[in-house]
């Protein structure tokens, strides 16, 4: 025998939160949607959750055929602009969406006549601190980095994962695992041990600021080896290492100032949310009902004056199909 439906609700609720720990740790972007509120009938309850990636593809539940669609575009839209949206789904005599700041009102004749408040919130990535070494500091770097909001990688040749607090460890200097961006910094850490071999993996990515934590000494003559690999003037200027004058401090000291260095030269380039592009998916709206639809998924569809128009049901294109002057109006106000 099958579970009750609330267990079954449950259990997609745990794989959605599941899945959004992984997104996280992995520096995906993607959506939660939520339903808040609802008025019978539905088919969705509150505390319902689904997540949406950047490809529009949508896993949880969240309502039927009805919301789906709308839910999936509007979700793609807050990962665009990186800011989250209140969807008001609402039975009406007239079809309409009004967008405001921060909502979107949908009033539709679908004869299901149930309404429905979801909650869409972009979980955007963190941003990324690559940190080289199996130091005192690189530990408590990745420690801290984590308190301060960061995503954290630590790199050291061998390395395993229990043997680090990192979210993502690497047992190499081959940094594709970590999917380096343009909110990714590094510190190498690395006091002695493959230093300049670091340098370079890190200086690799023209996107990434490099701090080391090394002596004022130590500093010039890895800049002088890896100017002799052929690493030029502008790469190395990447290279942060101010924290090298500073005498009497201890390796948690250390870690503490460059992180704080870092911290403030990341506020300073004026970082805003890292929004993700709109990938090409392109829904439609029934213009009988008002609901959005997705070309790639439905079933119903009319050709009128050479213009395709799609339908979430069969009604609603058997509607249209005999009188589609009447629903040819302005939705989106």
């Amino acid at each position: 025998m099958g579970g009750s439906p609330l267990e079954g609700s449950d259990r997609i609720n745990d794989e959605v939160v599941d899945l959004l720990h992984e997104y996280a740790t992995a520096g995906t972007p993607c959506v939660l949607a939520t339903v808040v509120r609802v008025e019978p009938p539905t088919s969705a309850r509150p505390g319902d959750k689904a997540v949406i990636t950047a490809d529009g593809r949508l896993r949880g539940w969240i309502g039927g055929s009805c919301s789906e669609p709308i839910v999936r575009r509007e979700a793609l839209r807050a990962l665009s602009e990186g800011a989250p949206q209140m969807i008001r789904i609402v039975p009406a005599p007239e079809v309409k969406q009004t967008r405001k700041r921060g909502e979107l009102m949908v009033a539709t004749t679908c004869p299901s006549g149930g309404a429905l408040d979801i909650f869409i919130e972009p979980r955007l990535p963190r941003p990324l601190l690559l940190v080289f070494g199996d130091s005192p500091a690189a530990h408590t770097l990745v420690q801290m980095g984590s308190l301060a909001g960061f995503r954290t990688c630590s790199v050291h040749p061998g390395a395993r994962s229990e043997e680090f607090a990192a979210d993502i460890v690497l047992g190499s200097l081959d940094l594709a695992e970590a999917r380096v961006g343009a909110d990714t910094w590094a510190v190498v850490a690395t006091m002695g041990h493959y230093d300049e071999d670091a340098l370079e993996a890190a200086l690799a990515h023209p996107e990434v600021e490099v701090a080391l934590v090394a002596s004022t000494r130590r500093a010039a003559a890895m800049r002088e080896a890896l100017s002799s690999r052929g690493l030029d003037e502008r790469t190395l200027a990447r290279i942060r290492t101010a924290t090298g004058k500073m005498r009497g401090v201890n390796q948690e000291e250390v870690a503490l100032l460059t992180l704080a260095e870092l911290v403030a030269a990341r506020r300073k380039r004026g970082h805003s949310v890292a929004v993700v592009e709109a990938p090409a998916v392109v829904f439609a709206i029934d213009t009988v009902c008002g609901m959005t639809v997705d070309p790639l998924t439905s079933q119903h569809k009319t050709i009128y004056r050479d213009q395709a128009y799609w339908f979430c049901c069969s009604g609603c294109q058997s509607n249209f199909e005999k009188e589609p002057e009447r629903y040819l109006r302005p939705i989106v106000a």
